[in-house]
C-alpha cells in the first residue's frame, strides 16, 4: 500500500514557476509509476503526467508539454512536477496519483490518491 502526500502549491503569477512534490511511504513506492492529475472548479480531473517506475519514459497531457516536467527520486519516495510559464488556466488542485504503469495512469487509472495541493495562478 502506498500512501502520497502532496506538497508546494501555493499563489504564483502567471509567466511564474512552481514546484509540486509528492511525498509516498510504503515500501511499493519503488516498483509503482507515478502521476499528477488536476481538477479545476467546475471541472473533471484531469491527466497532466505520469512517469514510469524507472524514471526515463514519461506521459503528458498536450496542456502542459513543454512547461511541465515530471521527475522522481526513489531514494527519497518522492515523485516531482516542475510547472514552468504557468497560465491562469493552469489553476487547479493538483493530485498525486500512484498505478502499475504509466501509460495506465495517462488513461486515469491509478490506484493511489494523495489528498491534493492548491495551485493558484494570477493573470
Amino acid at each position: 500500500q502506498v500512501q502520497l502526500v502532496e506538497s508546494g502549491g501555493g499563489l504564483v503569477q502567471a509567466g511564474g514557476s512552481l514546484r509540486l512534490s509528492c511525498a509516498a511511504s510504503g515500501r511499493t513506492f519503488s516498483s509503482s509509476a507515478m502521476g499528477w492529475f488536476r481538477q479545476a472548479p467546475g471541472k473533471e480531473r484531469e491527466f497532466v503526467a505520469s512517469i514510469r517506475q524507472t524514471g526515463i519514459a514519461t506521459y503528458y497531457a498536450d496542456s502542459v508539454k513543454g512547461r511541465f516536467t515530471i521527475s522522481r527520486d526513489n531514494a527519497k519516495n518522492t515523485v516531482y512536477l516542475q510547472m514552468n510559464s504557468l497560465k491562469p488556466e493552469d489553476t487547479a488542485v493538483y493530485y498525486c496519483a500512484a498505478g502499475w504503469s504509466a501509460s495506465r495512469i495517462a488513461n486515469s487509472e491509478a490506484e493511489y490518491w494523495g489528498q491534493g495541493t492548491q495551485v493558484t495562478v494570477s493573470s
